[in-house]
């Protein structure tokens, strides 16, 4: 099933065209990452699918249906620029957003109190937010986020001013949703954790959108046909194929003409090669979103 579905978008901000004609499909129950430069057009899609905004043309589709009230409630978004209620104390914090959700305010107090325990925060309960440091404060505009469980939750750059400790454990909190079946948009810069997390990517540059599907048939749409190969010896020259590099006993070879890679090894096996191990070259998404982005300009 679809999550949200984006038909024909566009939406100009006086002569500045923000997005054209993109028509994009969450699929429910995967981690999409959704990519992009700054200035790209990624928020305004987002504002776009929560209604903050309307889209000049096209429609958007929330679980299959037009935006209503009641399913937007059901969406948890977290976005880049941060805002809480700094003269407040955590707790009350917590209790109000969750009673905002529909949820009953004895139910939102536990629900907030368990949620500071999941983000490493048991303690910090009845402190003001201005009293808490930023990496702190981003961990309980998390919870926030999340507490409702809410069955789509969009993170803008939710990795942003956290140590690597705390960005492993929102790395958990994702994986968790995913595991629970529920959906999530990851909207990020940090091209190595699009890698660990997403099931899908999509990329939107220049407001339109320029690369849409799975993370590893990307990878491998983006690949170059190169293979690394582990060897006892130096690799000979073989026909069809060129060596890039050698390090020790690892090397990169490059197919030409077509060849596969399982002629390739062939050919060295047949030159008297031990080959130990093989690995087909996969981009990472950094080499692809700077191509996507290079290409696109």
């Amino acid at each position: 099933m679809v999550a949200l579905a984006f038909e024909a978008v566009d939406k100009s901000f006086g002569t500045t065209r923000s997005l054209v004609g993109v028509s994009l499909e969450i699929q429910e129950g995967l981690v999409t990452g959704l990519l992009g430069p700054n200035g790209a057009g990624k928020t305004t899609l987002i504002r776009i699918g929560m209604d903050i905004i309307r889209p000049d043309a096209g429609r958007v589709r929330l679980f299959g249906s037009a935006l209503a009230r009641e399913e937007l409630d059901r969406i948890g978004y977290l976005p880049e620029e941060r805002g809480l209620y700094r003269k407040v104390r955590v707790i009350d914090l917590l209790t109000y957003f969750g009673e905002l959700k529909g949820l009953r305010r004895a139910d939102a107090r536990a629900r907030g109190l368990d949620w500071l325990a999941r983000v490493g925060l048991p303690d910090v309960a009845k402190q003001r937010i201005d009293a808490l440091s930023k990496g702190m404060s981003q961990k309980v505009q998390l919870a926030v986020t999340l507490m409702t469980e809410p069955r789509l939750a969009i993170l803008d750059e939710p990795f942003s001013g956290l140590d690597p400790v705390n960005i492993e454990l929102v790395k958990g909190l994702i994986q968790d949703r995913r595991e629970a079946g529920h959906t999530t948009v990851l909207s990020t810069h940090m091209m190595d954790q699009v890698e660990v997390l997403c099931d899908r990517v999509a990329m939107v540059h220049d407001g339109h959108l320029v690369l849409d599907g799975a993370l590893e048939e990307v990878r491998q749409r983006y690949s170059v046909p190169e293979l690394v190969i582990v060897a006892d010896a130096a690799l000979p020259e073989i026909e069809g194929a060129r060596l890039l590099s050698s390090e020790g006993d690892e090397s990169t070879l490059e197919l030409l003409n077509g060849l596969e890679p399982a002629d390739a090894v062939a050919r060295l096996v047949e030159a008297g090669v031990r080959v130990r191990r093989v690995e087909p070259h996969r981009a990472s998404m950094e080499e692809i979103f700077l191509r996507v982005v290079r290409e696109a300009a």
